[in-house]
C-alpha cells in the first residue's frame, strides 16, 4: 500500500487501525502511536489549513482530521473510560460491588430535592431536620449543595433517609445535574399556588436521565390560591402520572412552612424506595463515593463533602477524588460531631486532602499514599491537557487576517468558598454571549480567600478578581491596591454575572450608524487662489454644519466622498451651521472639481446603542 500524500508531505501507512488517544492529546503523543515524526505531521496539518504546534493540545476534530487524511480510526477516550483505565492500570475496579450477593446488605436510599427557586425546597429540609439553613443563605437562595442523614419509621421499623439539598437556582444546572446522578430517589417539590417552572422542568429533565424515581412534594397547600389538582394535571405532560390517576408516581401534599403532612412524603419516599428499587451495598469493601461538595476551611484546611455509595470509609485511609489526594484526618458528621466510620448512604464531611476537590468528583479509597499520590497527578495532566485543547482557538489559514485583528479580553480569576459554587459561576459567565469582538478568558479558578498571589497573577494577566463569598488574604487588599488590581466581592450568583455581561458589553467597539445632517445645491462656483474652490450654495433641505462630513453628488451619481467642510459662511461672517432656505458659501477641504447644480450632501456618523 502506498503511502499517502498531502502537499507532497509523505505520510506513514495506515491500514485503517484503530488509534487510541486520549482528549486533548498532542501531535507527539499521535506520532508516537503511528511510529512517525512529530514534524511530519505539523507540517501535513498546515497543508490542511491548521497551524498546530507539535507538543500543543489539539482539539477531537484535529485528531480525527489528521487520521482520516492518513488512513487511520481515531478514536478520543471519554474522560470517563480513561479514568477507568487509569484505575485499572492500578488494580481497582470503581462502581461495583465488590464480593458475594451474601456481602451485600440493605441500605437507607439518597434522596434529592429539586425543584424551581422559591417553591420551598429548602424550607422543607429546615423542617425535615428541624436546623435553619434557610436564614443563612444569601437572599434566600440556596448556593451550595448540603447532604444530611435523618431518622424515621416505617410500620414501626426506625429508618433512615439521606437528603441531597441541589440549589434551585437556573446557574446551578450543572450541580443539580450531579446532585440527580448522586441520588436514587428525587423528590420534585413544586407550589400549589405557582405550577410548574422552567427550573421544574429542568429538574424533571435531570431526574428522567439518571433514571432516578420521582416523588412529588406539592408544597404550599396552606396558602390561598393554592391548586394540587393542577400541579398533577401538568405534570402529566412530562410523564409524572399520579397514582389516582392511574400512574405510578407518587403526589404528596405537603406545607413545609407549617409543617403539614411531612411524615406523609418520608413515608411516601421509603415506600418508592423499596417498590422500585434494590438498595444494597457492600460496607465491607473500601469505601468507593461521590464528593458533593468541597471548600477550603481557614482552620481546617481543604473539606470535602462525601457521599459513601459503597464500602466503608475510616479515620486514616488514603483518599483520592478527582485530582486531590490525602489520607483521612478527621470526619464530621452535619451535626459537626466526630464519626471514625461511614457506611453505605452516609454523608460526611472529609478533613485531610491536600486540595481541594471538585464538587461531583468521584472518590475513593486506595492502598496506600503513593498510589492515591499518582492517580492524582495523572487525572491533573489528563484534566490540563483537554482544558488546552477546549480553550485554544482554531486558526485557519484562509482566516488568520482575522484572527490577527485585535480582539477584546475580559480576563478573569474567581475564587469562591466552595467548588461546586466556583464552577458553577464560571460554567455561567462562560455561556455569555456578547458578539464575536470581546472574549471572556478564565485565567484562574479555585476556592479559599483572595490571596496575594492572586493579585500577582491579575497584575500579570491584566485580570479582574471576582471573589465569591471569600474575601481577601493578609495584605491581598494593601497589594491589590497598590497594583490597581480590581477586586470584586458577591454573594448572590446573578448580581455577579450580571456586572461580568455589562463588563463585557462595555468592552464592545461602538457601532456608528451614518445620519443625514442636509443638502445644498451649488449656484455658483469661486476660485480663490488663498482658499481654494468656494462653493456658493443654497441650503435645500436639513442644515449644512462646518467640520461635517460631506459628499459630493453630479446627477445623483457620488463624485466624492468624505470631505470634510472646513470653512463656512454668510456672507462675510463664519458660520457654524446654516439652516434650510438660506445661501451660503464653503469649501469642501482640498477639493476643486465643484460644479454649478452639484449637490451637497453633509452627514456625521453617530454611535449606535446596542440592544
Amino acid at each position: 500500500m502506498q503511502a499517502p500524500s498531502v502537499g507532497g508531505v509523505r505520510l506513514p501507512k495506515g491500514g485503517g487501525e484503530t488509534i487510541r488517544l486520549a482528549r486533548g492529546a498532542s501531535l507527539t503523543d499521535f506520532a508516537d502511536k503511528i511510529d512517525a515524526n512529530p514534524a511530519a505531521l505539523v507540517q501535513v496539518l498546515f497543508h490542511l489549513g491548521e497551524m498546530v504546534t507539535a507538543t500543543q493540545s489539539v482539539s477531537d476534530d484535529i485528531l480525527e482530521l489528521l487520521g482520516s487524511e492518513m488512513n487511520y480510526n481515531v478514536q478520543v477516550v471519554s474522560p470517563e473510560e480513561e479514568d477507568r483505565e487509569l484505575l485499572e492500570t492500578f488494580d481497582i475496579t470503581y462502581g461495583e460491588d465488590a464480593g458475594d450477593e451474601e456481602d451485600l446488605q440493605v441500605r437507607p436510599p439518597v434522596v434529592t430535592v429539586m425543584g424551581h427557586v422559591d417553591h420551598g425546597k429548602t424550607r422543607l429540609l429546615d423542617t425535615i431536620r428541624k436546623t435553619k439553613v434557610l436564614e443563612g443563605e444569601a437572599g434566600g437562595i440556596t448556593q451550595h449543595i448540603g447532604a444530611y442523614q435523618i431518622e424515621t419509621e416505617l410500620e414501626g421499623t426506625p429508618r433512615l433517609i439521606t437528603f441531597i439539598d441541589t440549589p434551585g437556582h437556573e446557574a446551578f444546572t450543572a450541580m443539580r445535574a450531579r446532585g440527580a446522578n448522586s441520588t436514587d430517589i428525587a423528590v420534585i417539590v413544586v407550589a400549589a399556588d405557582d405550577g410548574v417552572m422552567p427550573q421544574t422542568v429542568e429538574a424533571i429533565n435531570h431526574a428522567q436521565a439518571a433514571k432516578a424515581p420521582i416523588v412529588v412534594a406539592v408544597n404550599k397547600i396552606d396558602v390561598e390560591g393554592a391548586n394540587p389538582d393542577k400541579i398533577r394535571q401538568q405534570l402529566t405532560e412530562y410523564n409524572l402520572v399520579a397514582e389516582e390517576y392511574g400512574g405510578d408516581t407518587m403526589f404528596v401534599e405537603i406545607s413545609a412552612k407549617q409543617g403539614v403532612n411531612i411524615e406523609g412524603l418520608l413515608e411516601a419516599i421509603l415506600l418508592t424506595a423499596d417498590a422500585a428499587l434494590d438498595l444494597q451495598a457492600n460496607p465491607d469493601m473500601e469505601a468507593q463515593g461521590v464528593a458533593i461538595e468541597a471548600h477550603l476551611d481557614r482552620g481546617r484546611g481543604p473539606v470535602a463533602t462525601v457521599l459513601v455509595q459503597r464500602g466503608t470509609l475510616r479515620v486514616g485511609d488514603s483518599v483520592v477524588a478527582g485530582d486531590a489526594y490525602g489520607r483521612v484526618r478527621r470526619m464530621v458528621d452535619e451535626h459537626n460531631e466526630d464519626v471514625t466510620e461511614a457506611t453505605p448512604s452516609r454523608p460526611v464531611q472529609v478533613i485531610g486532602f491536600t486540595s481541594v476537590p471538585g464538587a461531583g468528583d468521584t472518590f475513593l479509597v486506595v492502598g496506600e499514599d503513593r498510589v492515591a499520590r499518582q492517580i492524582a497527578e495523572r487525572r491533573q495532566a489528563r484534566i490540563r491537557n483537554a482544558m488546552n485543547a477546549a480553550r485554544r482557538k482554531r486558526v485557519s489559514l484562509e482566516d488568520l487576517d482575522s484572527a490577527l485583528k485585535e480582539t477584546s479580553t475580559l480576563n478573569l480569576i474567581i475564587k469562591g468558598d466552595n467548588s461546586g459554587t466556583v464552577e458553577a459561576l464560571e460554567a455561567s459567565l462562560v455561556q455569555l454571549e456578547v458578539g464575536d469582538e470581546v472574549e471572556l478568558n478564565i485565567v484562574h479558578r479555585g476556592v479559599g480567600g483572595v490571596t496575594e498571589s492572586d493579585i500577582d497573577l491579575a497584575t500579570a494577566s491584566d485580570a479582574i478578581v471576582l471573589g465569591f463569598n471569600v474575601r481577601a488574604q493578609g495584605k491581598a487588599t494593601e497589594r491589590a491596591n497598590r497594583e490597581g488590581v480590581d477586586v470584586r466581592y458577591y454573594t448572590v450568583i446573578y448580581q455577579a454575572i450580571e456586572e461580568i455581561e455589562q463588563a463585557l458589553k462595555g468592552m464592545l467597539k461602538p457601532e456608528y450608524e451614518e445620519v443625514e445632517l442636509g443638502k445644498a445645491e451649488v449656484r455658483e462656483v469661486f476660485k480663490s487662489s488663498k482658499i481654494g474652490t468656494i462653493a456658493g450654495c443654497l441650503v435645500t433641505s436639513g442644515q449644512i454644519r462646518r467640520n461635517a462630513k460631506a459628499r459630493l453628488l453630479r446627477d445623483n451619481v457620488v463624485i466624492a466622498e468624505n470631505l470634510p467642510v472646513n470653512s463656512l459662511k454668510r456672507f462675510k461672517d463664519d458660520a457654524v451651521e446654516v439652516r434650510e432656505g438660506f445661501e451660503c458659501g464653503l469649501t469642501l477641504g482640498r477639493y476643486s472639481d465643484i460644479k454649478v447644480d452639484d449637490v451637497i450632501e453633509t452627514y456625521e456618523q453617530r454611535e449606535k446603542p446596542r440592544a
